[in-house]
């Protein structure tokens, strides 16, 4: 007998690899879907709590949720002082000159290169980049100034972060 096998060996034993290949898929399908459908009729049972099938009065998420009691003045004269630091250095690194990773110079930088360079597409992405970035330098500079506004409310009504 020889240890080589002829093509027509070959070609049965890939179709029986490919069958089992095909059942083993089926029956994980299989299981998944079973498992799923288990899944959802039990969630009903499980959340109504109602012993006769009928819905209950509220759902079970709103019973353990409150709503707000104040406007959570407390919480941002606290987080003051980060959030100014935060938006300050934004704000530095994105007015910094070409050499400062972040800011505008620097994509202007690059955006003219790649004009020079003539790959328009990568261009086109950096000045659509270039955009919202001196947009966001305008946000932030918006809330810088709010910032300031609340800094003076939460100095006059006693709720500074050392409070």
């Amino acid at each position: 007998m020889s240890a080589t096998r002829t093509p027509a060996t070959s070609a049965q034993s890939a179709t029986s690899a490919r069958s089992a290949r095909s059942v083993g898929r089926r029956a994980a399908a299989l299981g998944a879907l079973a498992l799923a459908g288990s899944l959802l009729a039990a969630v009903p049972a499980q959340a109504d709590g109602a012993p006769n099938g009928s819905p209950s009065a509220a759902p079970a998420a709103s019973s353990t949720a409150s709503a707000p009691t104040g406007d959570g003045a407390k919480g941002i004269c606290k987080r003051l002082p980060k959030t100014e630091q935060r938006v300050s250095k934004a704000l530095t690194r994105l007015g910094g000159d070409a050499t400062v990773a972040g800011s505008v110079a620097r994509l202007q930088q690059r955006a003219a290169d790649a004009k020079a360079a003539g790959h328009t597409e990568i261009e086109t992405l950096l000045n659509d980049r270039l955009t919202a970035r001196k947009n966001l330098v305008t946000t932030l500079q918006t809330r810088q100034n709010d910032l300031r506004s609340v800094a003076t409310w939460c100095d006059a009504h006693g709720q500074g972060a050392s409070k």
